[in-house]
């Protein structure tokens, strides 16, 4: 230990040296920084790690931009389909040829009744080819059976249209894999319309509210059910959900010129995230507080800390003024023991912090399910830098503030009266 300090300057040594002198207490306050600086960045990684998981799930299953006409998430349609996009294969083919793109997903939104030939109940169905699935990735929980086959594949059976359905809603009317149901929808013409399909599977969404009325069919059966050719929206999906932004400015820019016979409004995933933009409010506002409240900890820690150093060093202190030692170079002997304090601990919370999102990769810990769902998620942190020198910068600061109250007030006192102070 004395080979590392000697490496260090002269005032830092120093510095070292005097908070030796009652290791206990200066341990307690490298303590009390380690588990604040661990406390703010473990759950500001918890907030990163959440708020990524709901960006990445909300993009995954709505898209990272979508194409629609304009007021298409504002208003009701009047009939099915009646504010939809028709003719959209060159208006794909134009999204398709940017690198940043993934894929480019129709879809048709429609509600009805589904029967099982004994009872009847509400759904809200959604159109969607079998690449769908493919960009919801992990986000897509099936519970049974397989999701719907490619349309061109000698796999589909034409005499047998495919549906996916919400597994409380399967439930509900008491079939599984394999069994008919009934769908019953509103035409664009007005009419009364009705398909056979067979269940091909069932999924959750983790929100039992869309799992008992949510389901998927092909878009070509629901184009045939709705007796329509046009799309209710486009969902475009990016391999980056970073680069969502600069993507909707080109497109913009490009659908401009493209000789549409329809405006086409786009709107980013962040848009249609209400879950996303709620949850990070409020974990916002958690953090906010928890920071202030660690803080606060922190400058009262070391307040009491520096403070008595102060006291205890009163006659050194007087004989430091009685050599010709400014006031100012005395604060600044309390303040670098401050600053060396607060380094230490933030050091060590931010790798107790790394060890912890470690850990937290090896072993499984689940989460509670949040309200409103029904499945729980794992428990991760992230470890970001940039998290670890906020919190670094701002309890090197607080403990600063700190050791300048405590010592600005000792080295007013009289040079007589700190001689002879006991």
């Amino acid at each position: 230990m004395g080979k590392l300090i000697s490496l260090f300057p002269y005032s830092l040594r120093l510095a070292w040296l005097n908070l030796l002198r009652n290791g206990r207490r200066s341990a307690l306050s490298i303590l009390i920084i380690t588990i604040a600086v661990f406390a703010l960045t473990s759950a500001g990684g918890f907030g990163l790690y959440t708020y990524d998981s709901l960006k990445e799930s909300t993009a995954r299953d709505t898209g990272h931009l979508t194409l629609s006409q304009p007021g298409y998430f504002e208003s009701d349609e009047e009939m099915p389909l009646s504010n939809g996009l028709s003719d959209t294969s060159e208006l794909i083919r134009t999204i398709m040829k940017y690198d940043e793109v993934r894929g480019v997903q129709p879809r048709i939104d429609f509600t009805g009744l589904i029967s099982n030939g004994v009872k009847s109940t509400i759904f809200m169905g959604t159109g969607v080819n079998d690449r769908e699935f493919d960009m919801k990735g992990p986000f897509l929980d099936m519970r049974s059976g397989k999701t719907l086959t490619d349309i061109t594949s000698s796999r589909y059976d034409v005499m047998e249209p495919e549906i996916m359905l919400g597994v409380d809603l399967a439930r509900n009317l008491n079939v599984s894999v394999g069994d008919w149901v009934t769908l019953l929808a509103t035409t664009s013409e007005g009419a009364l319309n009705a398909f056979d399909f067979k269940v091909h599977g069932t999924y959750s969404t983790g929100v039992p509210e869309l799992d008992k009325r949510q389901l998927y069919i092909h878009i070509d059966s629901a184009q045939e059910l709705l007796l329509s050719e046009k799309v209710s929206t486009l969902s475009v999906f990016l391999f980056d959900t970073e680069k969502t932004a600069k993507l909707h400015q080109r497109l913009d820019q490009e659908l401009e010129t493209m000789p549409l016979d329809y405006d086409v409004e786009i709107t980013p995933w962040q848009e249609r995230a209400f879950f996303y933009n709620k949850v990070k409010d409020l974990y916002d506002l958690i953090f906010g507080v928890m920071g202030f409240v660690m803080g606060l900890v922190v400058f009262v820690a070391l307040f009491n800390t520096m403070t008595m150093s102060v006291t205890e060093r009163t006659r050194e202190i007087g004989t430091l003024s009685a050599l010709g030692s400014y006031p100012n170079e005395i604060i600044h002997t309390f303040l670098r023991e401050a600053g060396l304090l607060a380094v230490i601990g933030v050091v060590l919370g931010a790798v107790m912090t790394a060890l912890t999102t470690i850990l937290l990769l090896v072993v499984d810990v689940q989460m509670p399910p949040p309200p409103g769902r029904t499945d729980g998620y794992p428990l991760n942190i992230y470890f970001s830098f940039e998290l670890v020198a906020y919190a670094g910068v701002g309890v090197v600061c607080i403990c600063l503030l700190a050791a300048y109250l405590s010592a600005k007030k000792g080295v007013k006192k009289p040079i007589t009266e700190a001689l002879i102070y006991v």
